[in-house]
């Protein structure tokens, strides 16, 4: 199944789950009125909504490269993990003005719900699914928005887990448990909402990748037989994707069709990697002195075996 599918499809798949959350959250929260599942109700309607923006997102992020947008249209992405970390940050303030207005007011009612547990219960459930799923196509597709999702599923497991304390707490004699879960909830839900600014900033900002794909990409172009070193190597992000330069070394006597056979050779395997969206190669002939000490280069290339030196190639 092609990137695109596969995104839509799971941005649809969150969208009816979320749904049927709120629905199901909604109606207990009103029979039962915990102040908990209240607050749950309200992390699952923004879940709700922000669907609504992932589903749209991924559509326009997944379209194919058009005129105006050769390179395609994942950059979008970061922008619609953005707006997911507006609604929780959201529902997170909302949730704390309620069960903060209630822990001030002292007057809270007992509690006991045999269906305020199961919807819980089931909420956990439902969760660590979605977050297991959203996480494993978020890493494949190399999907930013899926990646925040599923940060937010997994948090969604951890606040359901307060909730849940909070109700059965409540059940059992101690009422002002159920404030104080929804009150562990919304800092969840605002820790959640940091953690996709944060990561999605970097998408924004054209930051380099994590070293060990930075090794990766050198390795790839050292390993061409033609090549012998490497320097003024650049990888960073642009969308979720990565664009890297580099120059490539080889020895001077080549001709220029040899040249230009080494150089779409490199940036074939680059490009290959499925991290890497476009690399560009320049040749330096040895001749002209461009050969040059990078530090940067040698810090990910393994010793040699023979003198345990570290160099460009």
């Amino acid at each position: 199944m092609t990137r695109r599918r596969t995104l839509r499809r799971v941005g649809l798949l969150l969208f009816g789950a979320n749904l049927a959350l709120f629905l199901s959250k909604g109606v207990v929260a009103v029979e039962t009125g915990s102040l908990a599942v209240q607050s749950e109700a309200i992390n699952s309607l923004a879940d709700t909504v922000y669907s609504l923006v992932i589903v749209g997102g991924l559509y326009l992020t997944t379209r194919p490269p058009d005129f105006e947008h050769p390179h395609g249209h994942e950059r979008i992405e970061p922008f619609v993990s953005l707006f997911v970390a507006a609604g929780i940050f959201l529902a997170g303030g909302a949730v704390i003005y309620q069960s903060g207005t209630a822990l001030l007011a002292g007057d809270i009612e007992p509690l006991r719900s045999p269906a305020a547990v199961g919807i819980l219960v089931l909420t956990i459930a439902a969760k660590l699914a979605l977050y297991r799923y959203c996480l494993t196509v978020g890493r494949t597709w190399q999907s930013p928005a899926l990646v925040a999702t599923a940060l937010d599923n997994r948090n969604d497991v951890l606040t359901a887990g307060a909730a849940l304390v909070g109700v059965i707490g409540a059940a059992v004699g101690a009422p002002i448990l159920d404030p104080l879960a929804a009150l562990v909830v919304a800092l969840g839900i605002l820790h959640t909402g940091v953690e996709v600014v944060r990561d999605n900033v970097n998408y924004l900002v054209g930051a380099a990748p994590p070293d060990e794909l930075r090794k990766e990409i050198l390795q790839t172009a050292l390993d061409h037989p033609d090549v012998e070193g490497a320097h003024d190597v650049i990888a960073h992000y642009v969308g979720p994707e990565i664009d890297v330069s580099l120059h490539v070394e080889v020895e001077g006597d080549r001709t220029l069709r040899e040249a230009h056979d080494i150089e779409s050779a490199v940036v074939t395997s680059v490009e290959a990697l499925p991290q890497v969206d476009d690399a560009f190669v320049h040749v330096d002939p040895r001749e002209l002195g461009e050969w040059k000490a990078d530090e940067e280069v040698e810090q990910f290339v393994d010793p040699t075996p023979d003198d345990g030196e570290t160099d460009s190639r």
